[in-house]
């Protein structure tokens, strides 16, 4: 006869008591380096605002706009984190958590300039030999443990990230019972927005320097790489399949989110072009498809057909990997694209009722009544009151197929820009 123990045995109990222990311990030990790395992170914060803020202003080797651009809201993060430690040295973990997240926009202030701050210190340590005399002074100070400016500005942003980690940990350990565990819950969400917001910002930069990159690496100024809204994907060499069986020549292709840039190597004795590429056509990826002809099997390499509305291109690689990679790039942003299109398409589909006028009073698309009233009406209040309706309902003008990419040049007969 076997025995099962109830909810309330003494088994049960013992088991729930010792988990209770586990989460407490844990609890603990996470609340303990909280405060600890908090004492650290404040005493950090007081050296850079007192050694560089505060003696900067007085001496006015930086103005004013200037200083602030690099400092940003540091000194209110400051603020911020001395009220924050008050309260965890006291024990309110929740208390202090809730009123420090109510404040977590002086950290977007901060992470949102961060990169506009690295910029304008390194202007200012190349022209104002004062401030990189000064920099270098109070880097020295045993108090900054050989720490530089630019790493110690990275503190606030890398901050976001160990308060993620220790909420998480304290939220997990803590009893849904616990008074705090609903302040701790609501840190943790406000927090992790915050983190978010540091992902994507670093993402964004990233895609800035490679779009700059491209930019440069394409000679004139023809081809225009840095635009809104464009992300780069990836880069590489692959070989052009002539229709009339000529022999396949290879082209440099520069992939984004929506087009694709095929480009030549500048001759190598260009005495200023040598290590540039001159833009040819770029292939908007709205409406494009992309299938392998071969290379789904093992065999070596294979081949890439991309269809446009006037154009067609056979794309040949020898490496079977690269020849996957550059399918599934080319397929998820062709995807991404159309979706991105369908949806707001249907947006502006769904908008034409509200954009017409109303007329006298009534509601909805411009009806067969409406229309009647107007005829009815004189040739000058007509042309009064019509235009801006006309303005409002009308159609939106049909796009150029090479309007996407928003590159110079004109458009050839195969639906593609020619640069």
């Amino acid at each position: 006869m076997s025995f099962s123990p109830g909810p309330s045995s003494p088994l049960v109990f013992d088991s729930i008591q010792q988990q209770r222990g586990r989460w407490e311990r844990k609890r603990r030990r996470t609340s303990r380096e909280l405060v600890q790395t908090e004492q650290l992170y404040v005493r950090q914060l007081e050296l850079v605002n007192t050694f560089f803020v505060e003696i900067l202003k007085a001496k006015g080797t930086l103005k004013q706009d200037i200083r602030e651009a690099i400092f940003s809201s540091i000194k209110d993060i400051q603020s911020v984190t001395q009220s924050l430690l008050v309260h965890l040295e006291n024990g309110y973990f929740g208390k202090g958590l809730d009123q420090f997240c109510s404040h977590l926009h002086f950290y977007n202030t901060y992470v949102d300039n961060i990169y506009d701050a690295k910029k304008v210190l390194e202007i200012q340590m190349k022209k104002n030999k004062a401030f990189r005399r000064f920099k270098k002074l109070q880097e020295a100070r045993p108090e900054f443990n050989n720490q530089k400016l630019e790493d110690l500005l990275q503190m606030p942003v890398l901050r976001i990230n160990q308060y993620k980690h220790f909420l998480q940990d304290l939220t997990s350990n803590t009893s849904p019972d616990d008074p705090e565990f609903q302040q701790l819950s609501r840190a943790v969400t406000a927090v992790c927005e915050v983190s978010q917001r540091i992902q994507d910002n670093a993402r964004h930069h990233e895609n800035h320097l490679q779009l700059c990159r491209v930019q440069k690496l394409l000679k004139g100024r023809k081809t225009k790489v840095l635009t809104t809204g464009r992300w780069y994907i990836r880069e590489g060499w692959l070989h052009i399949v002539p229709p009339k069986g000529a022999e396949a020549k290879p082209k440099m292709f520069f992939l984004f989110s929506d087009m694709l840039l095929q480009a030549q190597h500048c001759s190598p004795l260009h005495p200023t072009n040598g290590e540039k590429f001159a833009g040819q056509h770029a292939y908007p990826l709205q409406d494009a498809t992309v299938e392998k002809v071969f290379g789904h099997t093992r065999s070596k390499g294979g081949l890439l057909s991309l269809t446009f509305p006037k154009a067609k291109l056979l794309l040949m690689s020898s490496n079977q990997q690269d020849l996957n990679d550059w399918y599934q790039s080319l397929s998820s942003a062709i995807r991404k694209l159309q979706t991105k299109h369908t949806v707001v398409h249907r947006r502006d589909e769904s908008g034409l009722g509200r954009l017409c006028p109303a007329g006298d009073g009534s509601t909805g698309p411009c009806s067969n009544t409406a229309r009647k009233r107007n005829v009815e009406r004189s040739d000058a209040t007509e042309h009064a009151q019509r235009t801006p309706a006309i303005q409002d309902c009308s159609a939106p003008k049909r796009m150029k197929p090479c309007d996407g990419p928003e590159l110079s040049g004109e458009a050839s007969s195969s639906g593609c820009v020619i640069l």
